[in-house]
């Protein structure tokens, strides 16, 4: 774990490089050579981003405006991997981080960033992504949406179990690692998330409930989910299984309520597979219901334990409102909302348009969104399993022409015939909600080529202490 503040001098046994430039030295650079670098930016991944003769260099908890000592630790054809080893001149913006296991849990990147310092730098990012990728040097990029108290905003908590020394740990695996880190009382998950792993553990370990891997064995408890409703009160506890058997089933059950009076829900969801997913196919009611209810703005949902849900319920409403802004609705206009998902943003939408049609390819989550249609009584938003590059021509064909497409893809963005069908389809508005700078900047050049404009970027902090930012951004198709 890099400590925010700088090492002890004179520990270092390397001369450290100051020589001015010539391109050719940075390839004779090694692993565990020292370096010195003045950092420029942060990195998608919140990394320090400098130059050392000419070649980029990535350096783990340093920051802007830094001056580093750094050790090699891979040298690469066009970038540096170094490790920070000491800070010769540090940021105004550099905080102590209050988690004592940021570094070594992985799931926050910045805490040792002043928060106005990460509302700068995710600006930042999405900045050098527009450069970088769509070749724009000057967007017009709205102020940053933060969060007037950066922590406990966290709804959900998926931690996996081990026991150390006969006590059960909840916790993240460390990057690269197959060591699970003790995350309890998680400064970004809500108090009472907090409050509830704690719990379930207390009761497991009473119970000595087995664990999966406990002593070779392949059964046993894997992972916890709590999930707590901000609005409703609500808490829902999953268990994950390898495999149908939990002994002392019902003695659980029994021992859960009596520990979390608040529990509406309990259920065991099974997932033999030795993969990275959390959940397998299989989920059973324990005990109370089978889904927990759940609001956001004026939207009331019912979320089983395998239901998506926005992680950050106050920001989302900031999020979703700028969608609604970007949109421009008056009550007249047809929208369609390509990955729509669960439907939530549609189901936004729908109250000032004309019609929504929603796209996804997942059968559940439409299943999902028409429920959730039904559930809020917004007659106008209908759902439709498969692509948004297959469904829209073939509305457009039958007469159906949208003035407002809205897309919330994956990291990965927009697929290239999704792009292409915006370009064919012509509607008025473009508003793309990205979770990736990068693929946000690539998509919006292809888009800026085919005859659209960028009329503004809002970025939303979804999530503080992380180096993730989200954005809406609003494409106009220019007049011919």
């Amino acid at each position: 774990m890099v400590s925010s503040g700088p090492k002890p001098k004179g520990t270092y046994t390397q001369p450290f490089s100051r020589k001015p430039a010539g391109a050719a030295d940075a390839e004779e650079l090694r692993s565990d050579d020292r370096i010195v670098v003045t950092i420029k930016r942060l990195g998608i991944n919140g990394e320090g981003v400098g130059y050392y003769r000419r070649k980029a260099v990535f350096i783990d908890g340093a920051l802007s405006g830094e001056v580093v000592k750094a050790k090699v630790i891979d040298v690469q054809p066009k970038f540096i991997k170094a490790e920070l080893t000491d800070i010769e001149k540090r940021s105004p913006h550099r905080i102590e981080p209050p988690c004592p296991v940021f570094g070594v849990c992985g799931g926050c990147q910045i805490q040792h960033l002043s928060y106005e310092g990460q509302l700068e730098a995710k600006a930042d990012i999405i900045r050098e992504a527009f450069r970088r990728y769509a070749g724009l040097e000057d967007i017009r990029m709205k102020p940053v949406l933060g969060m007037e108290h950066p922590w406990d905003y966290r709804n959900k908590a998926q931690l996996q179990l081990t026991r150390r020394q006969g006590e059960v740990i909840a916790g993240l695996y460390e990057a690269e690692s197959h060591d699970i880190v003790d995350i309890s009382g998680c400064p970004i998950q809500h108090p009472q998330v907090n409050e509830a792993v704690e719990k379930v553990k207390s009761v497991l370990e009473e119970l000595r409930i087995p664990l999966y891997k406990d002593n070779g064995s392949r059964d046993g408890v894997r992972t916890i989910v709590i999930r707590h409703g901000f609005q409703s009160g609500h808490l829902q506890v999953t268990l994950i299984t390898a495999s149908n058997q939990l002994p002392r089933k019902d003695d659980l059950v029994r021992l859960l309520r009596l520990t979390l009076p608040e529990v509406t829900g309990i259920s065991m969801n099974v997932n033999p597979k030795r993969t990275s997913l959390i959940f397998g196919d299989k989920t059973t009611t324990l005990w109370g219901a089978g889904a927990m209810q759940e609001s956001l703005g004026d939207l009331e949902f019912a979320l089983s334990p395998r239901a998506f849900f926005q992680l950050n319920p106050q920001q989302t409403v900031k999020l979703y409102e700028s969608v609604k802004v970007a949109a421009g609705l008056t009550g007249r206009e047809t929208v369609v909302d390509a990955y729509c998902g669960t439907g939530t943003i549609g189901l936004w939408l729908a109250p000032y348009a004309k019609e929504v049609r929603g796209i996804e390819v997942i059968p559940e989550a439409v299943e999902d969104a028409k429920r959730n249609a039904e559930r809020n009584n917004r007659t106008n938003a209908s759902f439709y399993v498969g692509e948004a590059e297959e469904l829209l021509p073939r509305w457009v064909k039958s007469g159906f022409s949208p003035d407002v497409i809205v897309a919330d893809p994956p990291r990965t963005g927009l697929d290239r015939k999704f792009l292409d069908t915006i370009l064919r389809t012509k509607p008025k508005r473009f508003v793309y909600v990205s979770c990736n700078p990068s693929t946000l900047a690539k998509d919006c050049k292809v888009l800026l080529d085919g005859g659209y404009s960028i009329e503004w970027v809002q970025p939303v902090d979804m999530f503080p202490q992380t180096s993730h930012v989200e954005s809406v951004a609003l494409l106009v198709r220019k007049d011919k």
